[in-house]
């Protein structure tokens, strides 16, 4: 029998474990998550485990809920050692599942725990950690610098004035904060608060915002103002990437009458996604930014719970849109300007995979390896099987060898032993595929594609370098 996350843990073959010498050696790029520039710049530390580990984790409370724990015991107002129990005590349930895979390595790399956590070991656990966190060590840059990450990449509003950034940026830290541009609160003319998000837009720039030319300038100023602070990506979070022809007379009437407060028809809010998705597109491309298309989740399912406790807590899950023709003719439409920044399409549905992947090779170009990049499994797909299946799917249709690897998409200061576990399946899966004789065992250049895919692919694509 083999023992539990061993040192070789994933790595069944001499080929991977070759290769793993390479990749788990190389820095962390992260260049999508959801950590805070505000909490790095403050540095304080957390006051135990069940804060580090459990707050704003809508993974773990999406197990919590399906293993039937209380609310109060996960998002409400239960003492922390009560919850970090109601955590432990779902774990035994949750095989088969990444979550119980990235507690335990997060438990062995930073508190050097092997105990697997069950209700039976909550207690100590809870008081080991505690301790190494009372002893010092756990400050979110301790934890960065500790998990060897050379970059990081936040998801910042365009209306943010990036104060933190600029207050990180005047400190000799021995990793990066960089801000990426996410415009979803501008695309979503139809949502409830763009007409508030606009009125934030309006004090950032300093002018009013009162037609489609205004927007598109006042969003101009702020990716200029990120690409001063080293903003290397921007990031859009969709059901699925609209194209709807529109022309300007249509663009002026859909602005005027959402600024009334007037219902938009669906072609209508259509036109206007498309128009300024055009628009910032072309923005990116000037400046070589990449391009992050995330598509296809469907969001806070559950009204009631939605009141209750907000958004981004746990109530988000796959939707079904159709996503080949619009992408095409919008990817189409800017390759045609000669605009196509580098972009990096994520899937969220399966059944997309297919789709996306084969994209790719109808806009890549000459002059940049993988301009156009199949994005690593994301979210509801960052399991075995998802990291799994893509890495095959990109293999079969694309160029393996150009992938720009793993991120986080996380909100935790314990998330990097997730580019562990990716490097580890990756490595995996390659040495499977030397042993059944479908690579040769050539060891520089599995080593290469090793350094590559976990590091150094990245760095060149998003000019980090």
């Amino acid at each position: 029998m083999t023992n539990f996350l061993h040192e070789d843990f994933l790595l069944t073959t001499e080929a991977a474990r070759a290769m793993y010498a390479e990749a788990g050696a190389q820095p962390i790029f992260d260049w999508h998550c959801h950590l805070s520039p505000q909490e790095i710049y403050e540095n304080r530390a957390p006051q135990d485990i069940t804060q580090l580990w459990l707050g704003g984790d809508h993974y773990k409370w999406r197990a919590m809920r399906s293993c039937g724990v209380p609310e109060r015991l996960i998002t409400g107002d239960a003492p922390a050692g009560e919850k970090f129990r109601a955590w432990a005590a779902c774990m035994p349930k949750l095989i088969g599942n990444p979550l119980y895979h990235w507690t335990h390595l997060e438990l062995q790399r930073y508190f050097n725990c092997s105990m697997p956590l069950s209700e039976r070991t909550a207690e100590e656990v809870w008081n080991d950690c505690n301790r190494q966190i009372e002893n010092g060590g756990f400050a979110p840059r301790e934890l960065i610098e500790k998990s060897n990450v050379r970059a990081i990449c936040t998801t910042d509003d365009p209306a943010d004035t990036l104060e933190y950034h600029k207050l990180l940026a005047e400190k000799n830290l021995p990793f990066r904060v960089l801000p990426a541009f996410r415009p979803d609160k501008a695309l979503a003319i139809d949502q409830q608060g763009f007409l508030p998000w606009l009125g934030q837009m309006e004090q950032t720039v300093g002018h009013p915002i009162k037609d489609m030319q205004a927007l598109r300038q006042a969003l101009s100023e702020r990716i200029e103002f990120f690409d001063k602070l080293g903003c290397r990506a921007s990031d859009h979070g969709m059901k699925y990437i609209p194209y709807a022809a529109w022309n300007e007379n249509d663009l002026a009437q859909i602005f005027k009458a959402r600024l009334h407060n007037e219902a938009l028809s669906n072609k209508q809010i259509e036109q206007y996604q498309t128009a300024l998705l055009q628009h910032l597109a072309g923005e990116y491309a000037k400046r070589g930014w990449v391009m992050e298309l995330h598509i296809g989740p469907m969001r806070n399912n559950n009204t009631r719970m939605l009141r209750q406790i907000g958004p981004d807590t746990g109530f988000d899950s796959i939707g079904d849109w159709p996503a080949a023709e619009p992408l095409s003719r919008f990817l189409d439409s800017m390759d045609m300007r000669g605009q196509l920044p580098k972009t990096a399409l994520f899937n969220l549905n399966p059944r997309d995979t297919y789709i996306l992947c084969t994209m790719l090779g109808n806009f890549q170009s000459d002059k940049i390896p993988g301009k156009l990049q199949y994005g690593p499994a994301w979210w509801f797909l960052d399991h075995v099987d998802g990291m799994r299946a893509q890495l095959q799917t990109l293999g079969n249709l694309g160029a393996l060898g150009t992938f720009i690897g793993m991120t986080t998409d996380s909100r935790s200061f314990l998330s990097y032993p997730r580019h562990e576990y990716f490097r580890r399946i990756f490595c995996g899966l390659c040495g499977e595929w030397v042993e059944q004789g479908l690579f040769p065992d050539d060891k520089e250049t599995l080593a290469a594609l090793a350094r590559d895919i976990s590091f150094g692919n990245a760095e060149r694509y998003f000019g980090l370098a």
